[in-house]
């Protein structure tokens, strides 16, 4: 298709960006120049790839960058909420093959140049290939397909795309995960760094929890092979108990805090808790306490005894022997899960 009816299909609604995704768009401002560059000097660019639903309407799975990098530059791009954005126009950087390019925008103003009529009647003419996932098809196809488009790169993290399969799936359990990832005392414990967050570590942690505790884990299976097959599975299950699960998560993260703070998943060295946050920690002081959060809330200071168990947990065999930074996740995981639940009961 050319870039001019795929302008016109995204201002009618009918080729839809999904607001959540466009926090991903990450292109700097060279990478958008030469995309645009490649569109003025007839370079052939990779397909996208579409989903149809059933009333016709096209969800975009894999071209975000580029398609986004076009509508911004035209200036039809849509935020979050469904405004138009950014505030100002983009204005293209200079190149080796097309140097003049250096501070225009699609239309002229006081401040810069237009790139002019010719300019983009070219790019509007310019053709996209689109591969299109008709409606009939397996459900799962659609995010099968946006995932192994978007692993392997670099341009997005493995939760990120999970995220975005999550959207596909079911809308209200992603926005449920994230929800949970912002309450305080999770991520007073947790302890992230800003990189963390922008990655959407903390996301992740939220799925772990919650797939250690309904999704048993198959030994031998792959750590993320293990989160993307719990994801479809929770995010499918129409009857899964989130409410109950949203009060034990906020419940097991609040008595963390006020037993633990920031050291929840930090080493004990045998004088006091230090170093950075350690997922083995987390996988089993996290599993551990939630599955005993009754008996625990019933102690007399549970406070305390939480904080007697994770400086034990440095003494337990098992778990020195399996958490360790040259154990595998899948050895991990298949030694540690399953000790979590008796080392946390009172």
């Amino acid at each position: 298709m050319s870039i001019g009816e795929l302008l016109n299909l995204y201002r009618d609604d009918e080729l839809i960006i999904h607001p959540e995704f466009q926090r991903l768009f990450r292109w700097k401002e060279l990478q958008k120049t030469r995309f645009i560059e490649s569109l003025l000097l007839g370079i052939p660019v990779p397909p996208i790839f579409v989903f149809q639903d059933r009333n016709g309407a096209w969800e975009l799975i894999d071209g975000l960058q580029r398609l986004s990098t076009i509508f911004e530059f035209v200036g039809v791009l849509k935020g979050r909420a469904g405004e138009l954005g950014p505030a100002g126009p983009t204005m293209l950087l200079g190149t080796n093959f097309l140097p003049d390019l250096a501070g225009r925008a699609w239309d002229p103003s006081d401040s810069y140049q237009g790139i002019g009529k010719t300019a983009q009647i070219s790019i509007k003419r310019a053709r996209i290939r689109v591969e299109i996932l008709k409606k009939e098809s397996d459900p799962i196809a659609k995010y099968e397909l946006f995932q192994r488009l978007n692993t392997g790169g670099t341009s997005l993290t493995e939760q990120e795309v999970r995220n975005c399969t999550a959207l596909m799936i079911n809308p209200a359990f992603s926005r449920w995960l994230t929800s949970r990832s912002e309450n305080p005392d999770f991520k007073a414990t947790t302890a992230q760094t800003e990189e963390a967050l922008r990655k959407q570590a903390g996301v992740e942690l939220v799925l772990r929890f919650l797939s250690f505790r309904s999704v048993p884990y198959k030994q031998g299976l792959d750590v993320h092979e293990y989160l993307d097959k719990s994801l479809i599975t929770l995010a499918s299950d129409q009857s899964f108990p989130f409410e109950s699960e949203e009060v034990v998560f906020e419940r097991t993260f609040a008595v963390l805090n006020s037993a633990l703070g920031e050291d929840a998943f930090k080493r004990w060295d045998g004088q006091r808790f230090t170093g950075k946050f350690l997922m083995s920690l987390f996988e089993v002081v996290a599993l551990g306490a939630s599955r005993n959060i009754n008996d625990i809330e019933r102690q007399p200071k549970p406070t305390l005894f939480l904080t007697e168990r994770a400086k034990a947990l440095w003494s337990d065999e098992t778990f020195q022997k399996n958490s360790g930074a040259g154990v595998r996740g899948t050895t991990r995981l298949a030694k540690l899960l399953p000790m979590a639940d008796l080392f946390f009961k009172p």
